[in-house]
C-alpha cells in the first residue's frame, strides 16, 4: 500500500499541471499604437545639378524634431518639421565684351538658403542586440523655401554688367525666390539608415530631387535640381 502511495504521489495531475508542449505555439504581443518623438540635428551638403553636371555645392546644417508612428513587425512612419540652413558659392564666368582684354570675367554669388523640410519616411528596424538596432529607410520628404539670398561680388567690367543685365538678371544683393529666379517647392525622394541604441540615433542618407527649380533660365532649356545628403544625430525623449 506505501508504494502505491508514493507511486499516486509522483504522478502528474493533468488537470492542474501545466507542460512543455513543442507544438504549442508562442502567443504573440498584441499590438499597441505608439508614438516616439525625437529631436534631431545634423549636417547637410546640397548638390545644385542640371541632372549630369554640378553646378555649386551648398552645405549647412538641419535642426528640428520629429515623430515616428509605430507599426506592426517593426515598421514605423516618420514625419516632422526640420529647419535647414545652407551656404554656397556660384561662379558664373563670363566672356569680357571689350576689345582690350580677353580674360573672363567672374559674377560671385554667395548665396544663403534656409528650407522647411518635411519628411515623410518609412521606417523598417533590425533587433541586432539588447537595445541595438539597425535600421532603413525609404521615402519622399518636401521642403519649402523661405529664403534664397544672393549676395553678389561682380568682378565684371561696366560693360559686361550692362550686358549681364540686358537679360533681366540682378548684379546686386536679392532674395532669388522673391527676384522670381527660383520655385520654392522641391519634393526629393530618400533612402538611407543607421543604427539606434536606447534613446539615441544616427542616420544617413541621400535625397534625390524630382522637380525642377530654376524659373528664370538664362539659357533656354536649363534647369536646376537639387539633390544632397545628410548625417544627423536625434534623441528620443
Amino acid at each position: 500500500m506505501l508504494a502505491q502511495d508514493e507511486l499516486r504521489l509522483k504522478q502528474p495531475d493533468l488537470q492542474t499541471t501545466e507542460f512543455f508542449d513543442p507544438t504549442k505555439k508562442k502567443e504573440k504581443e498584441p499590438y499597441q499604437f505608439s508614438t516616439d518623438w525625437r529631436i534631431e540635428a545634423g549636417y547637410v551638403q546640397n548638390d545644385n545639378r542640371n541632372r549630369d553636371t554640378t553646378i555649386y555645392y551648398q552645405h549647412g546644417m538641419r535642426l528640428g524634431a520629429t515623430v515616428d508612428f509605430n507599426l506592426p513587425y517593426r515598421f514605423s512612419i516618420q514625419t516632422g518639421a526640420l529647419a535647414t540652413l545652407t551656404y554656397g558659392v556660384n561662379k558664373q564666368h563670363w566672356a569680357s565684351l571689350t576689345q582690350e582684354s580677353a580674360q573672363v570675367e567672374v559674377l560671385n554669388h554667395h548665396i544663403v538658403q534656409l528650407q522647411l523640410t518635411i519628411p515623410a519616411r518609412a521606417y523598417y528596424n533590425i533587433k541586432l542586440w539588447k537595445k541595438l538596432n539597425m535600421f532603413f529607410y525609404a521615402g519622399p520628404q518636401l521642403q519649402l523655401g523661405l529664403t534664397n539670398y544672393d549676395i553678389i561680388d561682380n568682378q565684371t567690367s561696366a560693360l559686361c554688367t550692362q550686358y549681364i543685365e540686358s537679360l533681366n538678371q540682378l548684379t546686386t544683393d536679392h532674395d532669388r525666390y522673391v527676384n522670381k529666379e527660383l520655385y520654392r517647392v522641391n519634393v526629393q525622394f530618400g533612402l538611407g539608415g543607421g543604427f539606434e541604441w536606447d534613446r539615441y540615433r544616427l542616420q544617413a542618407g541621400y535625397d534625390f530631387g524630382l522637380n525642377n527649380l530654376l524659373k528664370t533660365p538664362i539659357v533656354p532649356e536649363e534647369k536646376i535640381y537639387e539633390w544632397g545628403w545628410m548625417v544627423a544625430f536625434s534623441y528620443k525623449f
